[in-house]
């Protein structure tokens, strides 16, 4: 036992050392993994560079919203409810393949709106036909505080929209980030290849493009921001900052493509800032409907396990693989044998009472009365023998005499009983009545004086 109770106090303390090593790691990896330079923008993310409290926003306001954990095509299905609005907020764990594009700009283009919330989007999302680049006016550094509004505003005005539209509804100005992207609306170079050419690049393996600045020779900066090409309809620009616009819109077949320039706006170390959180409301309900936003490539996808699902992103699953680990560990080491082999013990079926029984059932049918009475009055005799403080072989006359004389039974009675019952005992004429009569009186006896011969008997036997 005591053994046992040392490798169960092992197996508690190696349990409790993996919970607190777990715990600890997880906890130092969201702490190293929220920043502006590997930001998680996924809505299940409640730090600075997330987007819940956007989410819970929608939400709790009673706004129709989900989180799309599926593949782009199904989109195309005939999903219920279908989204009315998709929203991309980058920059993503998982980028687009060349179908998933097509997949998504062919539901823009049946009517779906697409919010795309980026610094450098995609631009195969954008479907590249506008003349237009993106430039980020800065890039964040590793030790970046995203908690800090000096740090992530510093030099940067407040933004007031450039003309009343129903984005801009409500909003007097809104506050960017230092790393927004500016908009510019610049030709681009004639060899330049646009999205929507086939690079011949595997659908798979293709990497995402991103709009570049054209060379100083081919830009042209006083190029007016409704001016496009004839491939596309001129974009609305509903903020503009004087590098460049945040916020624009324009039509894709039925549908419209919203780009917004600055994750800051919609993340929660921004969405409280000015009126930054009017801005989202705005371009997230604008479409009405249903209001989807992508975690497929944020590295969330749908599973079948809802459980495991649910303790994604925490340490219960490794804690709970360690620990089949150790029971698997367990088991396999009791099952192993470190010595000689042993017998295994052997196990009596039989019980006390079967025993007896037994032994009674066959005394019956062989009608050996004297041989049940002579068990019963010897153990009888011998405690006798002992309450008159005599020895075994004094006769039973003076034995009887002793024992009347410090319990106050009748003598003759006594020995009148224990008479009789040697004379049983050594083939007298009898019966069962008459033998069961005898033993009667014995245990009448032994419970009178407080013998308890039985029960002293079986306290021996064990």
């Amino acid at each position: 036992m005591r053994q046992r109770l040392i490798v169960i106090i092992t197996l508690v303390a190696v349990i409790v050392v993996l919970i607190a090593l777990n715990a600890a790691s997880y906890v130092r990896i969201e702490s190293a993994g929220d920043s502006e330079v590997s930001p998680d923008r996924s809505t299940f993310n409640s730090g600075a560079t997330g987007t819940q409290a956007l989410y819970d926003f929608l939400d709790e306001s009673g706004q129709p919203v989900m989180r799309w954990r599926e593949s782009t095509s199904s989109l195309l299905a005939s999903a219920d409810p279908k989204p009315a609005t998709f929203i991309v907020i980058g920059p993503l764990q998982v980028g687009y393949t060349k179908r998933e594009t097509r997949e998504l700009l062919s539901w823009v283009e049946s009517g779906g709106r697409l919010l795309i919330v980026d610094r450098r989007p995609d631009r195969r999302l954008l479907d590249g036909r506008e003349d237009w680049t993106i430039d980020p006016l800065g890039y964040p550094w590793s030790d970046l505080d995203p908690n800090n509004f000096e740090q992530m505003t510093s030099g940067i005005a407040p933004i007031k929209p450039a003309q009343p539209t129903a984005l801009a509804r409500n909003v007097e100005s809104v506050m960017p980030s230092r790393f927004m992207g500016a908009i510019m609306f610049e030709p681009r170079q004639a060899n330049s290849p646009t999205a929507s050419e086939d690079t011949g690049a595997d659908d798979e393996e293709e990497e995402p493009g991103y709009f570049e600045r054209p060379s100083p020779d081919v830009s042209d900066p006083e190029q007016p921001a409704g001016q496009s090409n004839d491939r596309s309809l001129a974009p609305v620009v509903h903020f503009r900052e004087k590098r460049g616009a945040l916020l624009v819109d324009y039509p894709y077949g039925n549908g419209r493509i919203v780009l917004l320039s600055d994750p800051y706006i919609v993340a929660n170390n921004g969405i409280g800032r000015a009126d930054n959180l009017l801005l989202a409301m705005n371009a997230v309900t604008g479409g009405g409907g249903m209001i989807a936003f992508d975690e497929f490539h944020q590295g969330r996808p749908a599973t079948h396990n809802e459980l495991f699902q649910y303790f994604s992103g925490t340490p219960v699953l490794a804690i709970c693989a360690q620990l089949a680990l150790i029971g698997v560990a367990v088991v396999w080491s009791q099952g192993r044998r470190f010595a000689r082999p042993l017998p295994l013990p052997h196990v009596d079926r039989r019980s006390k009472l079967e025993f007896v029984a037994s032994m009674a059932e066959l005394q019956q049918r062989a009608r050996a009365h004297d041989l049940a009475l002579e068990n019963i009055y010897a153990r009888v005799r011998r405690v006798l023998v002992r309450y008159g403080g005599v020895s075994n072989s004094t006769p039973r006359a003076e034995i009887a005499r002793r024992v009347a004389m410090r319990s106050g039974l009748n003598r003759e009675e006594l020995e009148t009983l224990m008479r009789n019952c040697e004379e049983t005992i050594n083939g007298a004429p009898t019966h069962a009545k008459e033998v069961l009569r005898l033993a009667q009186r014995l245990r009448d006896i032994e419970s009178k004086l407080g013998l308890r011969t039985r029960s002293r008997d079986e306290k021996q036997a064990d």
